[in-house]
């Protein structure tokens, strides 16, 4: 609808003219001041009420004109192009290329521009544009400085000190600290020495929260990731416990003797089942046991340690005794056994014999392998260390590590990895040294190296924010280290560069093994056909190589040859004789009897003859 409206009018249809003048303006009414009211006036503040004295319209709208700008702009990665020609067409581009380079102004203007060019080229030539014209300046460190200080001490409450065994942290977010003492010792007695353990505040390090008191001592002890109040330890004399700290300070169930480990039992971790009940224990006896809290009466399942053999053949005292455990929760039937013979076992708990429960093996370290965990985020590389090593492993490369660390001075004895920065993990040492490394700044040596104490350094843990680590030594001391930001915190290209490094490092130990393998199996065939034909042409030599055997030999043949040598001067005694009254010819009687002259020697016995050519 438009809102204006044309209309036509005659002019004499106008009325008559209206004729206006001046006038004076006329007073109607007045009403002057009166200053009694004037005390009466209050000021009202602020108003609440608005008054517009203004026509209503019903719409109304004022507008000046303005400018337009439009920006435009031009490809100039490889000069302009005009409009007609598309860059993203090869054929189009090269074909206008050769109609510009035909034309007589291209070459004319190259011509004058190339000596120009040429000028600037040497002259950028002749400048050393890394030389340093201000000695004085310090560099900007391209890496941030790493940083550690010791936040807690916690000690062992009694004054016969115990090593501190195992360290765990609570799911709560780390707010309480679990720590187990245990004198390992082979038939160590210590009089009056306490079996108690503890649980820490974190903010408290002056009194633990509550003193745990098992039947025997505790070796390790770990907090149920579902309920924060359940712990499971394992004991000294091989048995398994549950706590609940809601309950006290005694354990809530303890497992039958007859039914658990022979020797102390270094490792229990909670399995992520449904009942959240579940969990597996290993032992220096050489058994893996699966146990449910609801009923440790006896063991869910059992597996012994000892590979290549069928469940009929097995015995336990063959087997090979676990020294650590691993279990990752997203591959809930897959864990893996360090054992004291330095070899990691990765089993499969869907197996249903020993051989398919075993699945493949690692030959690790020298001595026992003391620390084993996956990767946070590749779970296909795991850390293992023992003796004065920590190494990187593949579970695609069987006979060698992807990345190792130099041999130390002082045995290393617990290692674990930072849970929030993936390339950065975490070693203790015998010396009372901290080591921090992190492979993707360098592998010849430790980023941080922190002297928390000077006793030996048993175990750490790591805390779920990556910036804690709790470490315990022999004395019963525990120490909670807290590192910069820097060593907790990854950035956006670590997680790539990390997968690059792994994948370069398996990629390049897969070529040596199957290199490896290529020789092996040549000298195997070399070796083979060189024995065949040596066995061919001298097989007494061949086959009599043990040195009992030729010494038994040689003994024989020269029993013969003396036997031989005296059967041939009896003979020849006895014939002897026989030979005299031959020779009829009588001897001169003046002439005295001359003395008989020395035998010739003797031929050799034909037992030697055939010696040598039976050799």
């Amino acid at each position: 609808m438009e809102i204006q409206y044309v209309y036509q009018k005659k002019r004499s249809e106008f009325g008559r003219q209206c004729m206006f003048s001046d006038k004076g303006p006329d007073l109607i009414d007045n009403y002057p001041s009166n200053k009694k009211f004037l005390h009466e006036y209050i000021l009202r503040d602020p108003v609440h009420q608005g008054t517009q004295f203004s026509v209503q319209q019903a719409e109304h709208q004022l507008n000046t004109m303005r400018a337009e700008y439009v920006n435009n702009s031009m490809c100039h990665v490889e000069g302009g192009w005009p409009k007609d020609v598309n860059t993203a067409d090869e054929e189009q581009t090269k074909r206008y290329r050769r109609k510009i380079e035909k034309d007589e102004g291209y070459t004319h203007t190259m011509m004058q521009l190339c000596r120009n060019m040429e000028n600037c080229i040497l002259q950028n030539n002749a400048i050393n544009i890394y030389q340093q014209y201000y000695t004085d300046v310090e560099p900007t460190p391209l890496i941030d400085k790493s940083s550690a200080r010791t936040v807690n001490v916690y000690q062992d409450q009694y004054s016969i000190t115990r090593p501190v065994t195992h360290i765990s942290w609570s799911p709560d977010g780390g707010t309480k600290l679990a720590v187990t003492h245990c004198n390992l010792s082979f038939q160590a007695v210590v009089v009056n020495e306490s079996k108690h353990s503890f649980i820490w505040e974190v903010e408290n390090p002056n009194v633990p929260l509550i003193v745990l008191k098992p039947p025997t001592a505790s070796v390790c002890l770990e907090y149920n990731q579902k309920d924060t109040n359940s712990l499971v330890s394992g004991q000294l004399n091989g048995q398994v416990a549950v706590w609940d700290i809601r309950r006290g300070s005694e354990p809530v169930e303890l497992s039958v003797v007859e039914q658990s480990h022979r020797d102390p039992v270094h490792n229990v971790l909670w399995i992520n089942s449904k009942s959240g009940s579940e969990f597996f224990s290993s032992s220096t006896d050489g058994q893996v046991k699966w146990w449910d809290v609801r009923k440790l009466s006896e063991p869910l399942e059992t597996l012994v340690l000892e590979p290549n053999k069928n469940q009929e053949d097995q015995v336990i005292s063959n087997a090979m005794g676990a020294s650590c455990l691993e279990y990752e929760a997203t591959i809930p039937t897959r864990f893996m056994v360090g054992t004291e013979h330095g070899v990691v076992i990765s089993c499969n708990r869907k197996g249903k014999t020993p051989q398919e429960k075993m699945v493949s093996k690692f030959a690790c370290h020298l001595g026992p392998v003391l620390a084993l965990e996956r990767n946070p985020a590749y779970l296909k590389n795991f850390l293992t260390i023992g003796d004065w090593t920590a190494k990187i492993w593949s579970e695609d490369c069987k006979e060698s590590c992807i990345m190792w660390t130099n041999f130390h001075k002082a045995m290393l004895t617990d290692g674990a990895w930072s849970p929030t920065r993936y390339s950065v993990f975490f070693t203790t040492r015998t010396d009372g040294i901290l080591d921090v490394w992190d492979i993707l700044q360098q592998q010849k040596q430790a980023s941080v190296g922190v002297k928390v104490c000077d006793e030996a350094l048993r175990t750490l843990r790591t805390h779920d924010l990556g910036r804690l680590v709790a470490v315990g030594n022999k004395k019963g001391t525990t120490y909670l280290v807290e590192f910069s930001e820097n060593l907790a915190s990854s950035n956006k290209n670590d997680k790539a560069l990390l997968t690059a490094m792994f994948e370069r490092e398996t990629r390049r130990e897969k070529i040596l093994e199957a290199r490896n393998r290529e020789l092996r199996l040549k000298h195997r065939v070399r070796s083979s056909t060189i024995l065949d034909d040596q066995k061919e042409k001298e097989p007494s030599e061949i086959a009599f190589v043990d040195s009992y055997v030729v010494s038994a030999e040689t003994e024989f043949y020269q029993i013969i040859k003396e036997e031989t040598k005296d059967t041939k001067a009896e003979e020849e005694e006895t014939i002897e004789p026989d030979v005299v009254p031959v020779h009829e010819e009588p001897e001169p009687e003046p002439e005295p009897e001359p003395e008989p002259e020395p035998e010739p020697p003797k031929p050799e016995p034909k037992p030697k003859e055939s010696k040598k050519k039976k050799k």
